[in-house]
């Protein structure tokens, strides 16, 4: 599975009505799971982190940014911690099955859609920057909202890579970038001076001389009465912890002040844990793999029938109605453009590879994205169809409401399948370009490919027209009914010229 974890920082840490309507606009996104919700009141900063696959994830983000911007208005924003925008710091960062260069993609195909639909002008950052000066945040973040203000439209350095060449007026700017798993690591220090905390900042940051994967700044916490190293630790297996906890105590301890406590914001990797637990109880021949929960929960070696098509095929064939007919059509679209990503890589890989076969890095791209939305629509189909069931469960003596609800949910339970022909349409497009660029050897990957896309249109089709016959808005439906003529024409003319391709170009090896 690829999972993208994205980890937003929004500048709110007192309104909770506030923080949990982003955090509901995120959980409220399909394939998505909300991991954590941090806030601060001192720093009015909340970070939440959740995790997905990366079009979801994608989803998620502009869904929190929006509310966001429609909720935050930062000439009246105060709080301890740097800011330049209402949606501040939105990082991609890869899990499991998916690069940095994926995340990079991602982070900039968000920039872009986020400053264009909200005027919010977006700096990349980290490996995403388009420019060394812009790779650390703090350099990005300079002045805050209030400098950059000034700055933005007037000094070229501060020319946003996204969006308007102007501040937004209440939401201010946003940073977004790809970078690896961060910590964010805070110890409190007892004293209300908040220049200790500034001077022992000043050391332990790696750019000043400290620990180098740090990056520190003092706060004051001002009503809990202390102060507050915080850091964030940009490679806890080079910097770890604890490290950062010792230089911490041994500077401030050199100040006559105590460390009376730290703290973990968001998520942390257990083997960040683990390395602190070794170093302070000083375990000899001590091995990761002693820890109970990784034991229990460590991925179980099986083969790819174990896992999810044993899963998927039993609950297709199961008498529940879902998954039915349309999430089994979009299913079919999704391996039709694995395997047209498949046939495109293993071309791109060859050395002796033709100058034309360069087009197969835009369908490896484009067909990503379509496996991704595809894969989606398997499960947004049953989802409908569960809609539908739902909306006939209210009581008849509500009729309005009954009927809006019926009609409402039929409406939807057209659309997905109508969005499954679309996408896979536009996948039979990208095969074109792969049956006449492939590798010829890959021609039955093509065919079954097309094959795959063929069915999941027609299969897709009946579910839409099956809808439809039961929408009550003729209009709409005679409209939809139209596009999937159109789709089903414009396939059948494909695959007939995809087949003619493909068997002069296997009848040539």
């Amino acid at each position: 599975m690829r999972i993208v974890e994205c980890v937003p920082n929004f500048s709110e840490g007192r309104r909770k009505d506030v923080i949990d309507a982003i955090a509901n606009a995120i959980r409220s996104t399909p394939n998505i799971t909300l991991l954590d919700v941090e806030y601060n009141a001192d720093h009015n900063r909340s970070v939440i982190t959740f995790v997905g696959e990366p079009e979801a994830v994608k989803t998620a983000a502009l869904a929190g940014a929006a509310k966001a911007v429609e909720l935050i208005d930062l000439t009246k924003h105060k709080g301890e911690h740097p800011r330049m925008g209402a949606v501040d710091v939105v990082p991609f960062v890869p899990v499991s099955g998916v690069t940095m260069d994926d995340c990079i993609r991602l982070a900039k195909e968000f920039g872009k859609e986020f400053s264009e639909k909200y005027q919010v002008p977006v700096f990349l950052y980290e490996e995403a920057a388009s420019r060394p000066e812009r790779k650390n945040l703090a350099d990005v973040r300079s002045g805050e909202f209030e400098g950059l203000r000034e700055e933005i439209g007037k000094n070229p350095a501060r020319k946003p890579d996204y969006g308007p060449d102007r501040i937004h007026p209440t939401a201010g700017a946003t940073a977004v970038g790809a970078r690896e798993v961060l910590i964010a690591y805070n110890v409190n220090l007892g004293t209300s001076d908040v220049s200790v905390a500034k001077r022992v900042a000043h050391q332990v940051r790696g750019r000043d001389g400290g620990l180098e994967y740090v990056k520190a700044l003092g706060f004051e916490l001002k009503e809990r009465g202390i102060v507050q190293v915080s850091m964030n630790m940009t490679n806890y297996r080079k910097s770890q912890l604890y490290k950062a906890f010792e230089l911490v105590k041994l500077l401030s301890d050199r100040q006559g002040v105590p460390v009376v406590g730290s703290e973990i914001v968001g998520l942390v990797p257990m083997d960040a844990l683990v390395d602190s637990a070794e170093f302070y109880l000083a375990l000899e021949k001590f091995s990761p793999e002693q820890v109970l929960e990784k034991k229990l929960f460590s991925p179980r070696p099986s083969n790819l029938i174990d896992q999810s098509l044993a899963l998927f095929s039993e609950e297709v064939a199961s008498e529940k109605a879902t998954p039915g007919g349309g999430s089994v059509a979009a299913y079919m679209g999704a391996l039709g453009a694995s395997l047209l990503c498949m046939v495109s890589r293993i071309t791109l890989r060859k050395k002796d590879r033709s100058a034309e076969a360069e087009n197969l890095r835009d369908v490896v791209e484009r067909c990503e994205r379509l496996r991704e939305t595809l894969l989606m629509l398997t499960v947004e189909d049953s989802e409908a169809f569960n809609r539908v069931m739902q909306a006939f469960k209210i009581s008849k003596e509500r009729s309005e409401e009954r009927k809006k609800a019926v009609q409402d949910a039929t409406l939807k339970a057209a659309q997905v399948p109508l969005s499954t022909m679309e996408a896979s349409l536009e996948m039979l497009r990208m095969a074109e370009k792969v049956a006449l660029y492939g590798n010829s050897s890959a021609m039955s990957d093509v065919l079954t490919a097309v094959g795959a896309g063929e069915a999941a249109i027609h299969g897709a089709a009946s579910n839409v027209l099956i809808n439809l016959a039961s929408l009550d808005d003729r209009k709409a439906a005679e409209s939809m009914a139209r596009r999937v003529s159109e789709i089903q024409r414009e396939a059948s003319e494909l695959v007939q010229r995809l087949v003619k391709t493909i068997q002069s170009r296997s009848s040539t090896k």
